[in-house]
């Protein structure tokens, strides 16, 4: 977790960086009165966090604002705001995406944890731009667990599941409709390519464990502690619905039919 002198030093450079003209190291280590090391450990976060770095042919480094007349919220409205957007769920990434517009068009400070969810939140709104515009886009550096490689994937998205957690998309490669996991996708880069398989995209929704549709479904009947409901519920919010307390044994008992037995199999044992 980021502490806050590491939150406000990140917010001042992300402000420097955007600021006319680019920036060499040397004059980033004398900004944050730090080391040329460390200013690369910041320069990483950045990037971590899903900010485009650029760097001219003079190797000064510079971040392109993305919209040339932001909307500029004061400190009340901006609090107002974040107050509303948090009372939907915690696990929501399109939360994260206005969070971090209001953090960004605004003097509020921002919190570690909504940083660190950046990422994600560009992310979502890089995908609804290519929804908007049908272009293909690349999702950089994907975690598969079914494959369990890291790869990058040529797609075209056409919707958001249930909070925002995947997004569906035509994967050109194997020709199928899937769900990718938003916090697996390293980035996205567009193409400038438009659609081309519009009349083959398919929704796939997936179950609650965030596992797609494969051909077979498994009926779950299982037995939780109230410690392995909490551990679950917060792990995985959409089980919820599905979960009644039976005061007879004193247990939760979780009924519902799931795409994958991974999960199911890792909480049993």
């Amino acid at each position: 977790m980021l502490n806050q002198h590491k939150i406000l030093r990140v917010l001042q450079l992300i402000t420097y960086l955007q600021e006319a003209p680019h920036k060499s190291v040397q004059q980033l280590a004398s900004f944050l009165d730090t080391t040329e090391r460390t200013v690369y450990r910041y320069l990483d976060l950045l990037r971590e966090c899903g900010f485009n770095l650029y760097k001219d042919a003079g190797q000064r480094f510079f971040i392109e604002k993305e919209d040339n007349d932001p909307i500029r919220f004061t400190s009340q409205e901006a609090q107002f705001l974040k107050e509303l957007v948090l009372t939907t769920g915690k696990k929501s990434k399109l939360k994260d995406a206005v969070l971090s517009k209001i953090y960004m068009g605004s003097e509020l400070p921002m919190v570690a944890a909504h940083l660190l969810n950046a990422k994600n939140g560009k992310i979502v709104d890089r995908l609804t731009k290519a929804m908007m515009d049908k272009e293909q886009v690349i999702l950089k550096k994907y975690q598969s667990i079914n494959t369990e490689t890291i790869s990058d994937r040529i797609v075209e998205p056409f919707g958001f599941t249930e909070n925002y957690q995947t997004v569906m998309a035509y994967e050109l490669s194997s020709e199928k409709n899937k769900t990718y996991n938003i916090d697996r996708i390293g980035s996205i880069e567009f193409t400038g390519l438009h659609f081309k398989n519009e009349d083959k995209h398919e929704q796939q929704i997936p179950d609650v464990f965030g596992f797609a549709y494969a051909g077979k479904k498994y009926p779950v009947k299982l037995e939780l502690s109230l410690k392995q409901f909490l551990l679950m519920k917060d792990q995985y919010p959409l089980v919820a619905p599905f979960v009644k307390y039976h005061s007879a044994i004193d247990k939760y008992v979780l009924e519902l039919e799931v795409n994958d037995l991974r999960v199911v199999e890792q909480f049993i044992l």
